[in-house]
């Protein structure tokens, strides 16, 4: 079994993927990590040197090959990886078991609020500005994430509070 948790930057998809891998006792992969290890670069670095076009080709293909192998896995997406090179068809081919981990505006700022320096997306918006250019990406976003063949809604819970709720929807 395939699980796939996508969602917007600080729904936690990370923690959420490495709690439930221990629970189910499966494999799990952060797409973002496994392409920096695939491009020896980061995600950033990737960016600034290579661009988002060559990002998004590499990210569509890595996931393929993720895919591809068919082993029982946990894949913990980048925000945006549902959005580009009709990802979501090609992880519907291979799962039924997508997981859109929604997060209000709100709750997004509030997780990402200390952490903005580390996040490329956002490092350069101000705080300020940071609710309206958080509601126009998801607004932009949106039509892709609710693909996913189960919504969680992950506002004011904990992981494991989500990993129960999405165990329960796999049994």
């Amino acid at each position: 079994m395939t699980i796939v948790l996508l969602g917007y930057m600080a729904s936690g998809k990370s923690s959420v993927s490495k709690l439930l891998g221990q629970e189910l006792k499966l494999p799990v992969i952060d797409l973002d990590i496994y392409i920096e290890k695939k491009e020896k670069l980061s995600i950033r670095e990737i960016f600034v040197s290579k661009g988002e076009i060559y990002f998004r080709m590499k990210e569509h293909q890595y996931l393929k090959e993720i895919l591809e192998t068919k082993e029982a896995t946990i894949i913990s997406l980048g925000g945006g990886t549902p959005c580009y090179a009709n990802n979501m068809k090609l992880i519907h081919e291979y799962t039924e078991h997508t997981f859109y981990l929604q997060t209000s505006i709100p709750e997004i700022i509030n997780r990402v609020k200390d952490e903005k320096s580390q996040r490329p997306l956002i490092s350069a918006i101000t705080d300020e500005d940071l609710p309206e250019f958080i509601g126009k990406h998801l607004f932009e976003r949106n039509t892709f994430y609710q693909e996913a063949t189960h919504t969680v809604f992950t506002d004011k819970k904990e992981i494991k509070e989500l990993v129960e709720e999405i165990k329960a929807i796999l049994n």
